[in-house]
């Protein structure tokens, strides 16, 4: 996929259509045998990393998907690292807010690098891609714990199925039915086929 020479426009919005061309032209939407963050196996993975090394269409996915939150007065856009943190920026850029990301340390996901959260600052948390959410919620509770207001949740790509309910509203741009597996159901594992956590090197034999 080539990034191209113009700048995307607020404008030129791209359709449901258009943004799955935009995944699967960059290599976003793999096929094969994953392991999931969640621990759930599946068929199919969204690795948006693919698409957001792209510097132009990065930038025009956030923003449109920052168009939902315009007027909200939003002051921060954050999210999970690694996901979260091209989405953070193109959105945090597109609304005039700063973009900081969180990461774990020992399992437990919260700020680093000097970055704070003043309390009552509005926020809005930001992901690229959600199943059950867990890393979202894991985010929200860095924000509680800086008494600082969560407004909503943006995620490029909801393969969740309508089952995760944040509280709060949450925006996405595409909506997207993969089906996955607890590994004792996983019908791949019952064919014996090999699994792959994407992003990593962790593989089965």
């Amino acid at each position: 996929m080539e990034s191209g020479n113009n700048k995307p426009s607020e404008s030129n919005n791209l359709s449901h259509e258009g943004l799955l061309q935009i995944f699967r032209e960059s290599g976003a939407l793999l096929e094969g045998h994953f392991l999931l963050t969640s621990g759930k196996h599946s068929a199919q993975y969204m690795q948006c990393a693919q698409v957001l090394q792209y510097p132009h269409p990065a930038a025009q996915l956030g923003q449109q998907l920052a168009q939902a939150w315009q007027g909200k007065g939003v002051q921060t856009v954050i999210g999970p690292a690694m996901g979260g943190v091209l989405v953070a920026h193109e959105v945090g850029k597109a609304l005039g807010a700063r973009a900081l990301f969180t990461e774990r340390e020992n399992g437990i996901m919260r700020l680093r690098r000097s970055f704070q959260l003043a309390s009552g600052e509005r926020v809005l948390v930001v992901e690229d891609v959600i199943t059950t959410g867990g890393s979202v919620k894991e985010v929200l509770g860095v924000v509680h714990e800086y008494g600082a207001v969560p407004l909503g949740v943006g995620v490029l790509v909801d393969r969740s199925g309508g089952r995760v309910d944040f509280g709060i509203p949450l925006s996405s741009l595409l909506r997207l039915e993969i089906a996955s597996y607890a590994p004792e159901d996983c019908p791949l594992c019952q064919q014996g086929l090999p699994w792959m956590k994407p992003g990593s090197r962790v593989q089965n034999p």
